[in-house]
């Protein structure tokens, strides 16, 4: 069985988890929308994940909904004590699978006790508020309201910290003055590196940074350039997408996520893919490949 027993690791929160964790989305069934396609698969994947030593599952309610914290607490609880669960509020699901805003004082304070009842939970480590003024990626507008809800679900004693996803350097400020935030959690990769110095701002504090979609939104110049460099290595382009991002700074953390046992040991090999420094530049320019071919076009 892969291991990741001496991955990295960084502060979360009160807890210190490895740097490569689990994502749960994907257990959910297509479009992160109903029951998994084999129910027995997916409860296998969360138990080896945790036997091979992950320490951090990212999770949501509205992923089904309601369908991963099911399957995590069927396949987990009673929960291992050095497990961290980070869930995230702020969006919900019509009938028919749409992505929908949930930003009301109801709607919170409702999502919250949803995942504590649906996780088998008495208290959240980590909630997530997810910004939703653009289901597309972050938007600006102020986040005030509904992270005071939070905060005060905090003092209620059901919320240990609070996090941030789908945000602006502005609203992470902004959240910043409100409340202490334990992680931010962003769309980042090779390819896409808008946050470069907000993931850099946020280390120098020691603020965690978990990126999604390690491979969300390449182009197929990148994707090409990016197979390239994983043939030299022997390695898939995934794992080194996965060693580009554990590279890049101590504080982030990954949650890669999939619905197969095999590719869930192909992730976590990713923690012990060393990347030689000649290959740096190669890996760094995937990110100007498509702007620069754009722009010789014009």
């Amino acid at each position: 069985m892969t291991s990741i027993n001496q991955v990295d690791t960084f502060r979360l929160g009160s807890r210190t988890v490895k740097r490569l964790g689990y994502g749960a989305m994907q257990l959910a069934g297509p479009g992160v929308f109903g029951p998994p396609r084999d129910r027995d698969a997916a409860l296998a994947v969360l138990r080896e994940a945790v036997a091979s030593g992950v320490d951090h599952i990212d999770t949501s309610d509205f992923y089904g909904p309601h369908v991963t914290n099911e399957l995590i607490r069927e396949a987990l609880a009673p929960y291992p004590k050095n497990l961290t669960i980070v869930t995230k509020i702020g969006a919900r699901r019509d009938e028919k699978g749409n992505w929908l805003p949930a930003f009301s004082r109801e709607e919170l304070i409702l999502a919250v006790h949803d995942n504590l009842r649906n996780l088998g939970l008495e208290l959240l480590e980590v909630v997530n508020l997810r910004s939703m003024f653009d289901m597309h990626g972050p938007a600006e507008g102020s986040i005030e309201v509904p992270l005071t809800v939070l905060a005060g679900l905090q003092r209620e004693g059901l919320i240990r910290h609070i996090g941030l996803s789908n945000v602006t350097p502005t609203q992470v400020a902004e959240s910043r003055g409100i409340c202490e935030i334990a992680c931010v959690q962003n769309h980042y990769n090779l390819a896409h590196r808008g946050d470069d110095s907000l993931i850099d701002d946020l280390a120098r504090d020691g603020i965690p940074y978990v990126p999604f979609f390690p491979l969300g939104g390449f182009s197929p110049l990148q994707s090409s350039s990016l197979s390239e460099v994983a043939e030299r290595l022997n390695a898939t382009p995934m794992q080194v997408a996965l060693a580009w991002l554990l590279r890049r700074s101590p504080n982030i953390l990954l949650i890669p996520g999939t619905s197969s046992p095999a590719h869930l040991r192909e992730n976590l090999t990713a923690a012990e893919l060393r990347l030689p420094d000649d290959l740096m530049p190669a890996l760094d320019r995937i990110a100007s490949e498509t702007a620069a071919v754009g722009a010789s076009a014009e």
